[in-house]
């Protein structure tokens, strides 16, 4: 025998219990805005509202005394950016190129240092713990203070570099005097200051790798190489995107240390032969050295654009790799 259920209407509730409801209601939403808006204000005032003023400026001939004295420019420094007069698209194949060649040896490098100072319970000692604070060490020393170390560790005449060659017989190479060399003796001072982020990355994954799987794999016959590609490597595949979503945006910003190794007498980094110019090095001297604002602004807005898109891009690729177990 089927049952009837008679559905009845809900009580209505009271007006006066409707409106504290909703006043209630109001009130945490209000506390919630004020405890929020100090951060929210500080971020408009000095992150989100520079970067709308930055794009504005982007369209205008910019002068220091604001809109009233800049003239309108529309579309003329994107135009000029483009022109291979400009030196913009050199600056762009010399970043593209640092980046090419830091990310994939910044990443194969921390993960092998994480590898073998990976430790375990067994193997927690002194040294151990020595070298891991050592490896870690130059990220968090001041980038221009180190790099006036390295300016002299590369000297063509009494530096380390070339004594250190020379102990193998290999001639001395010009380093920062040399449009050839200057970008790798960049480069080595940049890989020396920032590995130690990435080894301490690496090393967070490997121990959250469960000891289980390895011997699993172990006991299925698999050898080192074995586990390491189809254990290893997939359980550290999240760790491994955001080391090269960062590393990536780590390296098209690179200014510090390219400012203060290839400065010169004269300052402003670049050298020589503007074979170091970078675009954050470029946006810099457009802007600050020949006092192009507006054009400088249009540089740092392409800039992050092209930053946006290859953060989304290696996201979206990334993601398809990427085991979350």
């Amino acid at each position: 025998m089927q049952q009837n259920t008679v559905w009845e209407k809900p009580a209505s509730i009271p007006r006066s219990k409707a409106w504290s409801v909703t006043w209630m209601r109001t009130k945490k939403g209000m506390a919630g805005w004020f405890l929020v808006l100090p951060a929210l204000a500080i971020l408009t005032l000095f992150t989100y509202g520079p970067a709308l003023l930055v794009v504005a400026m982007s369209f205008y001939h910019w002068s220091l005394g604001g809109f009233q004295d800049s003239q309108w420019a529309g579309f003329l420094h994107y135009r000029e950016l483009l022109n291979p007069i400009s030196g913009f698209l050199q600056s762009l194949s010399v970043t593209f190129y640092y980046v090419g060649v830091m990310v994939p040896v910044t990443i194969a490098m921390g993960l092998g240092i994480a590898w073998l100072f990976r430790g375990g319970a067994h193997k927690q000692t002194r040294w151990l713990t020595f070298t891991r604070a050592a490896v870690f060490l130059p990220y968090i020393t001041p980038a221009i203070a180190t790099s006036i170390i390295w300016v002299f560790i590369f000297n063509p005449q009494f530096g380390l570099a070339n004594a250190f060659l020379k102990l193998f017989h290999i001639p001395a190479l010009g380093w920062l005097v040399s449009s050839t060399w200057a970008l790798p003796a960049v480069m080595i001072n940049n890989l020396w200051h920032n590995l130690g982020f990435t080894v301490v990355l690496f090393l967070a994954g490997l121990s959250n790798i469960p000891g289980e799987a390895v011997e699993a794999a172990w006991l299925d016959g698999a050898n080192g190489w074995q586990t390491f590609r189809h254990v290893i490597l997939p359980y550290l595949s999240p760790i491994t995107l955001m080391v090269v979503i960062l590393t990536t945006i780590q390296a098209m910003q690179a200014f510090g240390s390219i400012y203060a190794m290839t400065g010169g007498q004269f300052g402003g980094g670049g050298g020589p032969l503007n074979s170091t110019t970078t675009t954050a090095i470029y946006l810099y001297k457009s802007a600050f050295i020949f006092f192009h604002y507006g054009y400088g602004a249009a540089v740092s807005v392409v800039l992050f654009a092209l930053l946006l898109i290859m953060t989304v891009v290696q996201k979206q690729v990334g993601e398809k790799y990427t085991s979350y177990q």
